[in-house]
């Protein structure tokens, strides 16, 4: 499997999850990740906070897929499950 690099061109992390032993591409914008995991975050870095979230992003790929999207499944913010203000 390839390892996850950030897009400068897309603006979105380019990540590959196994689902029932298959690769499935995804994807997550910077946009996302900001306002989703570090909205008073001041340039952080898009990868770093990618690999902080890895698990969430993860879960929100085999529930589009399972839900029926096909790849490059797209990871917008309403797909993510919400979390506690606290731990931002």
């Amino acid at each position: 499997m390839h390892s996850p690099f950030f897009s400068e061109r897309s603006g979105a992390v380019v990540f590959w999850v196994t689902i029932a032993g298959i690769a499935v591409g995804a994807s997550v914008s910077r946009e996302t990740l900001h306002y989703r995991y570090a909205p008073l975050s001041v340039d952080e870095d898009p990868m770093a906070t990618f690999r902080a979230h890895l698990s969430a992003l993860e879960d929100a790929v085999r529930r589009r897929v399972a839900g029926g999207s096909i790849e490059p499944v797209m990871i917008r913010e309403r797909d993510l499950e919400p979390i506690d203000p606290a731990l931002r």
